[in-house]
């Protein structure tokens, strides 16, 4: 049996990182939480399934920067290396963290089967964003429910973290690396990974 591992990372330890194993029947086999990369490699090292299993990582934000709101603001949008006059200091243009990027090489040198995702893209691809603020409780609960009755898994009533929701959705886009291959493209590449997307939607909201 194949298995299909989604992981929402987070940019930093005190966020939390979301964790879903998904297998061929769309059942969810686990989902969890993480915090610290140690928690990440503690947990795929004792990972008896690792080889068998298709990892889909999402890119988290780099939140380190210079101070001041407006770079805040305007990082994630901020296009790198195309103004001349804005210096990149302190990275502050460098909009994704290699926050456990080493650790995922390594796994990658022992043969398992890594890609990277833009986890707002994906959800857009897979029309599964909405019309709420980013991560706000709306928002949770909108995806919670598209993934319960559009993609038919099997979530509980009462609201999950949003991290782990996110991790389901890394882990049907591994599943669909697997079925469906041809529906898989490639954007971009992050630390000799690929970032990758689908091309047309598994399941489309627009058709209720």
């Amino acid at each position: 049996m194949k298995y299909y591992v989604g992981l929402s990372l987070a940019s930093g330890s005190s966020m939390d990182s979301g964790l879903a194993i998904l297998d061929d029947s769309n059942t969810l086999i686990l989902v969890d939480k993480l915090y610290k990369v140690n928690d990440i490699i503690h947990f795929f090292d004792n990972y008896s399934s690792l080889k068998d299993s298709k990892l889909c990582i999402s890119l988290a934000w780099d939140r380190t920067m210079l101070e001041g709101k407006w770079r805040i603001l305007s990082k994630p949008y901020q296009l790198v290396a195309t103004n001349p006059n804005i210096p990149n200091q302190d990275n502050w243009t460098q909009r994704y963290t290699t926050r456990g990027a080493e650790y995922f090489k390594s796994l990658v040198e022992k043969g398992i089967e890594i890609d990277r995702f833009e986890l707002y893209l994906t959800r857009q691809s897979m029309h599964l964003n909405s019309c709420y603020k980013e991560r706000s409780p709306a928002d949770c609960k909108f995806l919670q429910q598209a993934l319960k009755y559009e993609w038919g898994l099997e979530l509980p009533a009462n609201m999950m973290p949003m991290s782990q929701l996110e991790a389901i959705v890394g882990a049907l886009l591994a599943k669909e690396t697997v079925t469906n291959p041809k529906n898989i493209k490639i954007i971009s590449s992050f630390k000799n990974l690929n970032v990758i997307d689908i091309k047309q939607p598994i399941k489309n909201l627009a058709n209720i």
